[in-house]
């Protein structure tokens, strides 16, 4: 019995992360997106206020890159980060 319970609470803590990294990815997307337009960077709007952004120019393209550490047991005791990036085209002056 404390198996089942150890490897439902991996299966919980791995939801958990998949989770905010989805939400990570979909922040690296707006971030590319307004950052691309010369907009504020509403990071904190996806729940993830502590993720540190860093942005950088690739041709065209503005891509951002977002992290942040793993929040409950996966970033607490394997000291988890999650990154992810996403690219715009960059819009051009008039």
């Amino acid at each position: 019995m404390p198996v089942a319970v150890a490897v439902l609470g991996l299966c919980l803590g791995a939801l958990q992360v998949a989770g905010t990294q989805i939400r990570l990815q979909d922040a690296a997307a707006v971030a590319a997106r307004s950052i691309a337009r010369g907009d504020h960077v509403p990071v904190a709007a996806g729940g993830l206020g502590s993720a540190a952004v860093a942005s950088s120019m690739r041709g065209p393209l503005v891509c951002a890159r977002l992290s942040t550490p793993a929040t409950g047991p996966a970033g607490e005791l394997f000291g988890v980060t999650l990154t992810a990036e996403s690219c715009a085209l960059a819009e051009r002056g008039p």
